[in-house]
């Protein structure tokens, strides 16, 4: 159950940094809004997970999920330019994301 915490962690991690960009310095209400409530529950989940799986394991893969998500989201809307390499290492990114999780269970 933790991983799956951890994981859905990581994406509203993706969420609340996206929001973080569209809250223009938290002038506009609606993506501060979305911001606020993304953080505090993405922090409980990652906190939740951290009950039973290692912090560093549990931080890392927090992160690079929600990093990952993030330039993802940016390329496909056109907020970020696309490269091969770019593509690669974010490619790389969930690649090691996979390996903690692997490496875990094992």
């Amino acid at each position: 159950m933790a991983w799956i915490i951890l994981v859905l962690s990581g994406i509203l991690e993706a969420v609340w940094a996206t929001a973080l960009g569209k809250s223009e310095g938290f002038t506009k209400t609606a993506p501060t809004i979305v911001f606020l409530l993304g953080l505090f529950l993405s922090m409980v989940g990652l906190a939740y997970a951290m009950r039973t799986l290692p912090v560093g394991t549990a931080y890392a893969v927090w992160v690079g999920i929600g990093a990952s998500l993030t330039v993802t989201y940016a390329m496909m809307t056109g907020s970020e330019t696309v490269s091969i390499l770019k593509v690669a290492f974010v490619l790389g990114i969930i690649a090691c994301v996979i390996g903690l999780k692997l490496l875990h269970d094992s």
